[in-house]
């Protein structure tokens, strides 16, 4: 067994390396504990490859938690967005640039891998020890003692062990395991007795089985799509696929889906709003002019999507508008601004951009991340039980809970003891 460290990060994905950077800056000396050989693979894998870091405005009122709004508010704002991204542009030279159309930031290399290797990089610069390939079986509190500062025990695949005065939990939640999320942390969390919501995947594609809109397979427009049962809208782009649906107004809302097929004593209904215009402004077009209905329709949705939702109402494409019956109009109406869509599963995990659920936010002390109740134990990013809308939100969050993390095990750090004598 090696000398007790001072900080144990257990994973190095966005928060790991984020609470490693800023503990060692402030004075710190963390050891990082990666399973992985490089760590940060979904910082790799996200926007494509390019890395959506932060959004252009941060909007803490989307974010989904079963906490206190206000911690998480506080949370995020810890870390001002513009601190965020002055931090990657101005401290480790990695210039940003505006994708105007989905108000996302990405490097401006569009390269992923300039993120990652880059917080490494400064990581390692800074005084952290960064160890991949390692992967931790277990983590148990020790009893105090006169001679040790060591309040952690972490065990190593392989039987090793490695004792700690402070551990960060950055272990992320389940979502893409090809990353390398596998839930442990969780597991450990559990076992250590804090408060946990019971994950589910989120920010993923629903599937309908079988696939009643296979034909539409690869068609994409912008549309609106209310859930009833929580209140909750999204808004953006919407893709049909082979197995269902995908796109970003679907993967906001997903959660809804999945939370009732999971928990829920029913399924929850998703309806959409196929275009900008509402009941009123469709009635007033279907009623204004002669001519064909499927031309009128095609003003503003794309044609396939003409012949389905025509097919849907019982009405020909070839109908003229002037006779078009009244309660086919009424149907068609309500396919077109509040569309049942008819979804039965979801693609869970695999394709998940965030797990929902984790440790809950009460169990922390929102300024340090540290637990309230197991003294030297923080935790960050994923593993909360908060998550935010896709376009780098939840990047904004695992910056700004790894920084906060970091801070506050050197903090914590300076004020501990060893038999008696300050350490540092």
């Amino acid at each position: 067994m090696e000398h007790p460290s001072e900080v144990v990060i257990i994973g190095a994905g966005a928060a790991g390396l984020a609470a490693a950077l800023f503990a060692a800056r402030a004075g710190a000396r963390p050891t990082v504990l990666e399973a992985t050989p490089d760590g940060g693979r979904k910082i790799l894998v996200s926007g494509g490859g390019r890395c959506n870091v932060l959004p252009s405005a941060l909007a803490p009122e989307r974010f989904v938690t079963s906490g206190s709004p206000n911690t998480l508010r506080k949370i995020l704002n810890s870390w001002p967005l513009a601190e965020q991204r002055a931090f990657f542009e101005n401290d480790l030279g990695i210039p940003l640039a505006l994708e105007a159309e989905s108000g996302k930031l990405f490097p401006a290399s569009n390269r992923a891998r300039d993120i990652r290797d880059g917080l490494v990089a400064a990581a390692r610069r800074s005084g952290a020890d960064l160890r991949f390939g390692v992967k931790v079986e277990s983590l148990s509190p020790l009893e105090p003692s006169r001679d040790s500062s060591a309040r952690w025990r972490i065990g190593l695949l392989g039987g090793s062990t490695i004792d700690a005065t402070n551990v960060v939990l950055a272990t992320g939640g389940l979502s893409l395991p090809g990353t390398g999320s596998d839930g442990r942390g969780l597991d450990f969390a559990r076992t250590l007795g804090l408060e946990t919501l019971p994950p589910y995947p989120a920010l993923t594609p629903l599937t309908a089985e079988p696939p009643p809109h296979a034909s539409l397979a690869g068609l994409s427009l912008n549309v609106e799509i209310f859930a009833p049962s929580e209140r909750r809208k999204a808004q953006g782009g919407f893709l049909f696929t082979h197995r269902g649906y995908s796109g970003p107004a679907v993967l906001d809302i997903s959660d809804v889906a999945v939370r009732s097929r999971l928990f829920g004593e029913k399924r929850a209904s998703l309806m959409v709003r196929w275009c900008a215009a509402d009941a009123t402004t469709w009635e007033q077009a279907l009623l204004s002019n002669k001519g064909s209905l499927a031309r009128r329709l095609g003003e503003r949705l794309p044609d396939r999507l003409v012949d389905v939702l025509l097919d849907e109402a019982g009405i020909a494409r070839d109908q003229k508008l002037e006779r078009l019956e009244r309660e086919k109009r009424k149907k068609l109406l309500e396919l077109l601004t509040a569309y049942e869509l008819p979804w039965t599963g979801d693609e869970g995990y695999r394709k998940a951009e965030v797990t929902g659920g984790g440790v809950a936010l009460s169990e922390i002390d929102p300024k340090t991340m540290q637990c309230r109740k197991l003294p030297g134990l923080f935790l960050c990013g994923e593993i909360l039980d908060a998550w935010g809308p896709i376009g780098g939100h939840n990047f904004s969050w695992a910056w700004a809970t790894g920084r906060a993390a970091g801070l506050g095990t050197a903090l914590v750090a300076g004020q501990t003891t060893v038999g008696g004598a300050q350490r540092r």
